[in-house]
């Protein structure tokens, strides 16, 4: 693994009053480009998402998952002295990131304004629901509520049966946005493009997943047509879709042009016939008559092995994959030969997950520990010049969490 000071983001810290996913994401994704994110949690439990299960060690799977590499400081933000740290804190920061309830970094005096007032260094990164000026303003939002709002739920699952897409997109995709953002911001800060005295980022959940509906919105918006969500099939393009096979696998084909449903009809199911009807020439018609086309592939596939299906289909230049459970996907080959399982420190133990996406040639990105609640008070309370006294004081006022024990997380 590449030395941390060898990182992008080396020397950038991110303070962060975060919960569950969408924040989390986005300082995990600064901390594994480098980035020193200290991760401030109220000493009685923290983040919420540290209590959704216990499978993980006696850690939850949604807090391993988004809040390796971090740093965890136990204030108790309705304390005076905790507010003091908190700034001593954003002192030495160069962004700022939450994701509390609406209107609750105005009401601790960390608005974008204030802190552009006192820190003006500092990059104010608000993640809310559904953005500021609107009717839904005010509302708690969280992953699936947001992806029913966008119509997301409805692009999804079966007719008259929306479903919610498993991951948490909304939560994932907003902290990516905001990720971006923030390193949009330092590379200009860093270039000397100015976008303001004290620039501020608000990112909502609602916007992200409008954006990711940008396909099923422009469609309808031109052809007045809600389309119906096809499980595993596609609305847009036919024929493409989940077939069983002969051993009892389920196999994905899919074609996206003219030239690769030709290919399939003629290559793969023999069926010249369909090649050449009209009916099938092009993707419209396609998708008019994809019941007949599927039904031909799948009676197809259902005479063969998915081995069989997978090689004659990657011979003819056809997309194809095998539908996994993510216990299949925990042993999945291709994860194994491309070394893509790393060990994380946890406070109860090593756990292996997967190294972030991008590969870039020479560097390896940082998988930092993952913290225990207030782990890292003492020593970083020490850093901004507190003696062993002060520190004891400010534990006796409540202002800060208990002395951490090692593996005291739920294990």
């Amino acid at each position: 693994m590449t030395e941390a000071s060898s990182l992008p983001l080396a020397g950038i810290t991110v303070v962060a009053m975060e919960q569950a996913v969408s924040a989390p994401m986005c300082t995990r994704v600064l901390a594994d480009f480098g980035a020193r994110v200290i991760k401030v949690e109220n000493p009685q439990g923290g983040d919420f998402a540290r209590d959704y299960d216990d499978v993980v060690l006696g850690q939850a799977a949604h807090f391993v998952w988004a809040n390796r590499g971090k740093q965890s400081v136990a204030l108790n933000l309705k304390s005076g002295s905790g507010i003091a740290v908190l700034h001593q804190l954003l002192d030495g920061a160069d962004a700022f990131v939450s994701n509390l309830a609406p209107g609750a970094t105005a009401r601790l005096g960390l608005s974008p304004e204030e802190l552009g007032k006192r820190h003006p260094q500092v990059i104010p990164v608000e993640i809310d629901g559904y953005g500021p000026g609107g009717p839904l303003s005010q509302k708690r939002a969280y992953d699936l509520l947001v992806q029913a709002e966008s119509g997301s739920c409805a692009a999804t699952g079966f007719p008259e049966m929306p479903a919610k897409p498993g991951p948490p997109v909304a939560d994932i995709s907003t902290g990516l946005y905001s990720a971006l953002s923030i390193m949009a911001l330092l590379l200009g800060r860093a270039r000397g493009v100015s976008v303001g005295p004290a620039p501020s980022v608000a990112v909502s959940l609602f916007d992200t997943m409008t954006d990711i509906m940008g396909y099923p919105l422009t469609y309808t918006q031109h052809s007045g047509v809600n389309q119906q969500p096809l499980g595993m099939a596609s609305p847009a393009v036919a024929p493409y879709g989940a077939f069983g096979t002969r051993d009892g696998q389920t196999v994905v084909l899919g074609t996206t042009n003219d030239r690769e449903w030709q290919r399939l009809a003629r290559e793969i199911i023999d069926r010249p016939d369909l090649a050449e009807d009209p009916r099938f020439a092009s993707n419209s018609d396609r998708c008019a008559h994809r019941d007949e086309l599927h039904s031909a592939i799948g009676s197809w596939c259902a005479e063969r092995d998915l081995e069989d299906i997978q090689r004659i289909a990657d011979q003819a230049g056809i997309g194809n994959s095998r539908y996994n459970r993510p216990s299949e996907v925990i042993a999945h080959p291709h994860l194994q030969a491309r070394d893509r399982w790393r060990q994380v420190s946890t406070p109860n133990g090593p756990i292996e997950a997967l190294l972030p996406p991008p590969v870039i040639s020479g560097l390896e990105l940082s998988m930092g520990a993952i913290p225990g609640l207030g782990e890292h008070t003492d020593v970083i309370l020490g850093e901004l010049g507190y003696s062993a006294e002060d520190i004891a004081g400010l534990r006796a006022d409540g202002a800060i969490g208990d002395v951490y024990k090692a593996g005291s997380d739920h294990a």
